[in-house]
């Protein structure tokens, strides 16, 4: 139904359907059975029939989703920087006014292979841009999961509108991260759960340095025993001669600090961060 709506209203430019369909022949087979995909088709088939003036557009936001889901585009959000040379398909000409497909972070590896050695580390602007117009498109789709109704019989479905929101999610994570390194930037937000936690619950600076760079670690929320053996590797690595008695008191007292600030910090970025644009603009009474 969109091939046949948009080959009708492009009929000026007919090289612009070939190329859609091309991307859908590439495209990996798991995202085409998806509901993910068959959400983002549902919605551009809406805008297409409402608004036929901005077909190029909407043509090209289904591009753009086709190239990040096929393997060449899979391995490229995960990996280094691409320096080698790698095969892309050309884009289609378009009208003045519309908007270019954009072009792929591997094709624009391509096209500068010969001069990398000669350039800073980082992404080109074709690479950066392709990945931004990939967020805001997630970003939508996102949005539109999130008005959509519930219903009971969804709640046992491997294909709710909960799951599919987390898995779009999920790929902004990894291409937010993937942006960052383009970029050469930090990939902190500010959030409260990225805040360094500092310890210095006991007398001995080498104890406290181990107990500080364990419980910052990414995915941690340690328990007692972890924390008794990064007193006794401590303790050995310094020879500071601590006996177990001393070393089990120790990790007593840091656990109890050191649980209840991790706690009050995810309490925190919970409150801060919990909701849905659908609430944004709520204020009581």
């Amino acid at each position: 139904q969109f091939l046949d709506l948009c080959t009708h209203l492009t009929e000026e430019h007919p090289e612009v359907i070939p190329f859609l369909a091309g991307r859908h022949q590439k495209t990996s087979p798991e995202f085409l059975a998806s509901a993910e995909f068959r959400n983002v088709l549902s919605r551009c088939l809406s805008r297409v029939r409402t608004r036929r003036n901005k077909v190029y557009v909407y043509i090209n936001e289904l591009c753009t989703v086709l190239k990040a889901h096929t393997l060449r585009r899979k391995l490229a959000l995960v990996s280094a920087p691409p320096t080698a040379a790698a095969p892309s398909s050309p884009s289609p000409p378009q009208p003045p006014a519309s908007p270019q497909p954009p072009a792929s972070p591997a094709a624009a590896a391509s096209s500068s292979s010969s001069s990398s050695s000669s350039r800073p580390a980082g992404g080109s602007k074709r690479q950066i841009r392709y990945l931004e117009n990939l967020l805001r498109v997630y970003m939508g789709e996102i949005r539109r999961l999130q008005e959509r109704e519930l219903d009971l019989a969804e709640l046992d479905s491997e294909d709710s509108t909960y799951l599919q929101e987390s898995r779009l999610k999920r790929k902004m994570m990894r291409i937010f991260e993937r942006l960052c390194q383009l970029k050469q930037c930090s990939s902190l937000t500010g959030r409260v759960i990225e805040q360094r936690i500092q310890y210095r619950g006991t007398r001995y600076p080498e104890v406290n340095r181990r107990i500080e760079r364990f419980i910052n670690r990414p995915e941690v929320f340690p328990d007692y025993t972890d924390i008794l053996k990064v007193i006794q590797k401590a303790s050995a690595r310094h020879s500071l001669g601590l006996a177990r008695r001393q070393m089990e008191n120790m990790a007593q007292d840091a656990f109890r600090e050191v649980g209840n600030r991790l706690q009050e910090r995810r309490h925190l970025d919970l409150v801060y961060n919990f909701g849905s644009h659908l609430t944004d603009q709520y204020r009581p009474g």
